[in-house]
């Protein structure tokens, strides 16, 4: 199943919107408008405001409540960073990103041990064969992750 492509950061507020609203999640959005408000500046001078092509770049922080904890941090450059119980997913593309939270939601990610290289990692598969999956760091599985293990 290909993903809706999500053009704007705003689009895929309004994406996890709808999701914290299917999973009953409280949410919170700081929005960060303006190449002199967002965290990464890669097209734009200092103190400009929008970016070489014009537009204004827009960045936005979303914490949704509930088990696990999550953060979804959306970047004009079109793609994500997703933290979920203290573990950080970067380089997530935007248009996976509502996918990626309802798969943490709907119970489908895991946390597998492995031998070698040792350690935990927390997969969050998706659909159409993505799987995204990152070490657990320091080695600890917070409450949550513990159900989880497979």
């Amino acid at each position: 199943m290909a993903h809706p492509h999500l053009p704007t950061t705003e689009s895929a507020v309004t994406a996890l919107r709808e999701i914290a609203r299917e999973f009953n999640l409280e949410m919170t959005v700081t929005d960060d408008i303006g190449a002199d408000q967002t965290s990464r500046r890669i097209s734009s001078g200092a103190f400009a405001v929008l970016d070489a092509d014009g537009t204004l770049p827009h960045e936005a922080f979303v914490e949704l409540g509930g088990s696990p904890a999550m953060t979804v941090q959306l970047f004009p450059e079109d793609d994500a960073k997703i933290n979920v119980d203290g573990v950080e997913f970067a380089d997530v593309p935007r248009d996976a990103v509502p996918a990626f939270v309802r798969s943490v939601h709907r119970g489908l990610a895991y946390v597998k041990g492995k031998f070698f290289p040792p350690g935990w990692w927390l997969v969050v598969p998706l659909p159409g064969d993505e799987t995204y999956k990152e070490l657990v760091l320091r080695g600890t599985l917070t409450p949550w992750m513990s159900r989880q293990v497979r």
